[in-house]
């Protein structure tokens, strides 16, 4: 059975581009009917080879904002979209047209499994460890295909989302709110861990600001429902909190608050250097990043999320408004049962 599809590639230039045209090009399998490569940087420059795919652009927008601009001038049945950073096998076209073949139409997305390969020889690092959980998330579209009608139907992703991170599960929660199920594939997608430099982690913390458009979205049983671990903004803030107090009361002269204040940032920053630093290679450089990282993530995560709470401000937490409905019925019936007067 044919199955009508065209890729989507995101791209912020990204020389591991050419790995996934060259896949799209060369393997096994019935081609798309077209590649849509877009380039998302504020000012774009000279792309790999791009073979026969076509470039669209869109001023560094985000990856959500490339994506709907790719699958919008796209006009097949289905959308697979791939990240410029995995390594597709050489039978990956024939892999998902067997995926997509036999799905019926209330499947609106199909999922590959993401592998990461890490080090043999060694505990990978605390970046590669968060690379690894890649493999176990829900719904990313580092490989994922979505029914071109679902897509229409729950208005694409959020283009609120400025990073890649959390708009592929919100939009996938809206797909299924739709109706429709998403499944997972038979298909093997590759995605290498990225070079990373000394900062690498703390500037993972604007995901923070995410966090809270999130929240706003979907409720606050939000990430319940993505499938994410639990946070750490409770404790960061707690460590944050903690460091102020103590600088504040040295410049204040309060000694005891100082001192008291200062043990709790010391003892927390400790603990979380430590959580890193012991399933890891405990290497010099990497030890040495962790300390340093692990004093700077608290303040940092605390401050954007702060930052998304401000700038999402206007958008209404889902659930809000139901729950004063049922709180305002609960006090009708109080009062009436009261021999109130109610007016409805």
């Amino acid at each position: 059975m044919s199955v009508d599809y065209a890729v989507v590639i995101p791209t912020v230039g990204r020389d591991s581009l050419q790995v996934v045209l060259d896949a799209l090009e060369e393997g096994d399998g019935p081609p798309p009917r077209e590649v849509i490569v877009v380039d998302d940087r504020p000012d774009p420059g000279p792309l790999p080879p791009t073979h026969s795919a076509r470039v669209l652009r869109t001023g560094g927008r985000g990856p959500a904002a490339a994506r709907n601009a790719g699958w919008r001038a796209a006009c097949c049945e289905w959308v697979a979209f791939l990240d410029d950073d995995v390594v597709p096998a050489h039978d990956w076209k024939l892999r998902l047209v067997d995926d997509l073949a036999r799905l019926g139409l209330d499947v609106g997305a199909s999922q590959a499994r993401v592998v990461v390969p890490l080090p043999e020889d060694r505990a990978p690092t605390d970046w590669e460890r968060g690379t690894a959980g890649l493999a176990h998330a829900r719904w990313i579209t580092a490989d994922m295909a979505y029914r071109r009608a679902a897509l229409v139907h729950a208005g694409g992703f959020d283009e609120r989302f400025p990073r890649a991170y959390r708009e592929d599960a919100e939009l996938a929660l809206r797909v299924q709110a739709n109706g429709y199920r998403i499944v997972n594939g038979e298909r093997v997608t590759t995605h290498p861990v990225r070079a990373a430099g000394f900062f690498a982690s703390l500037r993972q913390q604007r995901g923070n600001a995410d966090d809270a458009l999130v929240r706003r979205l979907i409720g606050p049983e939000w990430r319940r429902r993505v499938g994410g671990a639990p946070g750490l903004l409770p404790r960061h803030a707690v460590t944050a909190a903690s460091g102020v107090a103590a600088v504040l009361g040295g410049l204040l002269g309060l000694r005891r608050t100082a001192l008291a204040a200062g043990g709790v940032w010391a003892a927390l920053t400790a603990w979380f250097a430590v959580e890193r630093i012991a399933p890891g290679p405990r290497t010099p450089d990497e030890v040495a990043k962790m300390v340093v990282t692990s004093a700077l993530i608290p303040p940092a995560a605390c401050l954007h999320r702060l930052r998304g709470e401000w700038r999402h401000r206007a958008v209404p937490v889902a659930g809000r408004e139901r729950r004063i409905v049922l709180a305002t019925d609960d006090r009708l019936r109080v009062s009436a049962r009261a021999g109130g007067a109610v007016e409805r």
